[in-house]
C-alpha cells in the first residue's frame, strides 16, 4: 500500500499513511525505512518520496507509469507555440512533458522545480528562468516568500499545474501546505491552467486545497476525453484532453 501510494502520488506523509492504515506513525516509519533499505524508495523527513521522482536523470526507469505520463505530455507538447512565456511546476508529468519539447519550438520557460529545469537546461531553444528561494527537499521545488514575490511580477500565457489530487467536488488538493501556497500564486499569475493528471490521480483527495476544478482551464489524462471515468469532469467548466 505504501509503495502504491508513493508511486500514484510521488510523495507520502507518515501520519496520512498511518491514518488510512490503522497503525501507529512508529510502525509506518519502520516499514519506510525497510523499503528505502531495499531501495524501493526514498526516505524523507516525515515520510518518503518515490525513487522515480528523486532520480529522474538516472535513466528514468524508475519512473512510474512512464508510459502513460509520456502519453498526458504528448497531448500537452500540442498546446505549446512558438514565442509562448510557460509555467511548470513540479512532479514527473511535468518532467516528462520538459523532456519531450521539441528542439525547434522557441518559448520561455519559469519553473520552482529543479528536476524540471535539468531537463530544461538541455535543451537551446528555451530560455530558462529558474523561481528560486527555500528549497522543499522533499518535492524539490521552491517555496517561500522569494518564490512567491517574483510570482507575483509575472503573467504568462500558459501554466502546466502538477497536483497531488483531482477531484470533481473537492478540486485540486495537496498535503503540503507551502506548496498550495506556492500553486495558488502560480495561478494568479498565469492566463491559462493546465492540469496533466495520471487516472489513478482522479477522484482522491489530500488535506489542503489550491482550487477548484472549475478553476482550471484544461484537463490532461491519458484517457480518451470519452471515457466514463472522466463523465463527472464533463458537467463542469473545463475542457478534457
Amino acid at each position: 500500500m505504501i509503495l502504491n501510494e508513493v508511486r500514484i502520488h510521488n510523495r507520502v506523509l507518515l501520519t496520512d499513511i498511518a491514518e488510512i492504515l490503522k497503525v501507529s506513525v512508529d510502525t509506518i516509519r519502520r516499514d519506510i525505512t525497510e523499503l528505502h533499505k531495499e531501495k524501493q524508495l526514498k526516505k524523507v523527513h516525515g515520510g518518503a518520496i518515490s525513487l522515480g521522482f528523486d532520480n529522474y536523470d538516472t535513466g528514468r526507469k524508475n519512473i512510474y507509469s512512464l508510459e502513460l505520463k509520456t502519453k498526458i505530455a504528448q497531448k500537452g507538447i500540442e498546446l505549446l507555440k512558438k514565442g509562448q512565456v510557460v509555467l511548470l511546476s513540479g512532479g514527473t508529468t511535468n518532467m516528462e512533458l520538459a523532456r519531450l519539447i521539441p528542439p525547434d519550438l522557441e518559448i520561455t520557460c519559469f519553473t520552482p522545480s529543479i528536476p524540471v529545469a535539468n531537463q530544461l537546461m538541455t535543451k537551446h531553444n528555451v530560455e530558462l528562468i529558474v523561481i528560486g528561494g527555500k528549497v522543499s527537499k522533499g518535492s524539490q521545488i521552491s517555496i517561500g516568500g522569494e518564490a512567491l514575490n517574483l510570482l507575483s511580477d509575472i503573467k504568462v500565457d500558459l501554466c502546466f499545474m502538477g497536483t497531488n489530487s483531482i477531484d470533481a467536488n473537492h478540486g485540486l488538493t495537496e498535503f503540503d501546505w507551502e506548496i498550495v501556497q506556492l500553486k495558488k500564486t502560480m495561478m494568479k499569475a498565469s492566463r491559462k491552467i493546465v492540469c496533466p493528471v495520471i487516472s489513478e490521480k482522479l477522484n482522491t483527495v489530500q488535506r489542503y486545497k489550491i482550487c477548484n476544478i472549475d478553476d482550471i482551464d484544461i484537463l490532461i489524462t491519458e484517457l480518451s476525453p470519452e471515457n466514463e471515468k472522466l463523465a463527472v469532469f464533463k458537467h463542469k467548466k473545463i475542457s478534457i484532453l
